[in-house]
């Protein structure tokens, strides 16, 4: 029953959104509380599922976003995203930019959430689209797959680490053996898929946030390349030497501490902006006054994005309340088939079921799945065809090239 009952909310949140047209935010929370009602949750937990997982999810996301959000609106309007833009197209050329941006996010995303890193670089492939006219999808693909790739098995991110530590492994071996899983995978799901799915599907820049570009700018009047750059890198930097402290240092060694402090991801975005203030505000002739405005001004189009991202979330939490996550374990290890496939494929289920465990199939019941949407403009259809499938690709590529490493390493 379980399975049952998310296969049904997910076909009645499709049609919600897809046939009746109805917002999605309206309908995540409906899909949420079919759940919770089926699964025979009590009422007042259903309601406190979808608190928790609205809070939950907003917790983070909604300050990172704003965040993210300011530092490229200051990006926007000082031309630094231009800036960078110009110099991706001039040293790779328009027909090679997607490959650029594949390891630009491949190489931001290793020390950075991906929330962080897509908030962060996100201005510069708007930028890029609209130069040089290649498709947002085409470009944009390369970005999510490059930050999405390394989130989710490299070292220092979260569950990559929990796995360090779960099984006693080797740190720099670990993170050795992912870029080599995680590479090959990035470039099949995302240059080399997003060229394709680029053909079929189109994107549009959101109408509300095309509003917060800014004109192009001659090339005098914009930032240098290399202090557009120190500015966007800060936080990775900061986060970085989080990072190193974390590996070099005790626990309860007072330098760590505050290298925790500083470089974890609201702190060190929070610095990045009051940085660009100046860096891309003050010392490119803007007054107080206008960074007030630019501040204020770009917070109106994440609004709608953080609802919807936030129904989203309360719906996998009720997805998971409801037990199916649990269901979903205790059937696959009864099974007798390789661990490492078997981890995979209980992980996989999971993603599918719940909207988180993995990266394979980021579909509605994932918050994931409704940011790419939003920022990309995109139908849930279109949504599916390109962000979800390249989730799949990413996921399916990396456990073959790790079973094949199973039998060397």
């Amino acid at each position: 029953m379980p399975l049952v009952i998310t296969l049904l909310s997910i076909a009645f949140l499709l049609v919600l959104i897809t046939r009746i047209k109805m917002n999605p935010f309206i309908a995540l929370l409906l899909a949420a509380g079919f759940v919770g009602i089926a699964s025979g949750m009590p009422l007042v937990k259903v309601v406190d599922s979808i608190k928790d997982g609205m809070g939950g999810t907003l917790g983070f996301i909604a300050i990172v976003l704003a965040l993210g959000t300011m530092l490229g609106k200051m990006m926007a309007e000082s031309g630094g995203a231009e800036r960078i833009a110009r110099t991706l197209i001039n040293r790779f050329g328009e027909k090679n930019v997607h490959w650029a941006m594949m390891f630009v996010a491949f190489i931001v995303g290793i020390p950075v959430f991906f929330q962080v890193g897509f908030v962060l670089l996100i201005p510069l492939v708007f930028t890029i689209a609209r130069q040089t006219g290649v498709s947002l999808v085409k470009i944009g693909i390369p970005l999510v797959a490059g930050l999405s790739i390394v989130h989710g098995i490299v070292p220092p991110h979260p569950a990559a680490m929990a796995a360090v530590d779960l099984f006693q492994a080797d740190v720099g071996k670990t993170i050795l053996l992912s870029i080599i899983v995680a590479l090959p995978s990035a470039i099949i799901a995302g240059p080399i898929y997003g060229s394709w799915i680029s053909k079929r599907v189109k994107a549009s820049i959101s109408p509300e946030l095309a509003s917060q570009l800014a004109e192009p700018k001659s090339e005098l009047d914009l930032p240098s390349f290399g202090i557009t750059v120190f500015t966007v890198l800060l936080p990775v930097l900061l986060m970085l030497s989080a990072t190193v402290a974390d590996v070099t240092l005790p626990k309860e060694h007072t330098i760590r501490q505050w290298a925790d402090f500083i470089g974890s991801p609201i702190t060190s975005l929070l610095i990045a902006v009051i940085a660009s203030f100046w860096t891309l505000g003050f010392n490119r002739g803007f007054t107080k006054d206008d960074i007030l405005k630019f501040t204020n001004d770009c917070l109106a189009p994440t609004a709608t994005i953080l609802l919807v991202i936030g129904a989203g979330g309360a719906f996998n939490k009720v997805l998971l309340n409801s037990g199916v996550g649990d269901y979903i374990a205790e059937l696959a290890t009864a099974s007798a088939i390789s661990p490492i496939f078997l981890g995979w494929l209980i992980a996989a289920l999971i993603r599918v079921a719940t909207g988180s465990g993995s990266l394979i199939l980021s579909h509605v019941n994932d918050s994931g799945f409704w940011l790419i949407k939003e920022y990309f403009n995109m139908s849930v259809q279109d949504t599916l065809k390109t962000w979800t499938v390249m989730e799949t690709i990413l996921s399916v590529v990396a456990i073959i090239l790790i079973m094949g490493l199973s039998y060397i390493v």
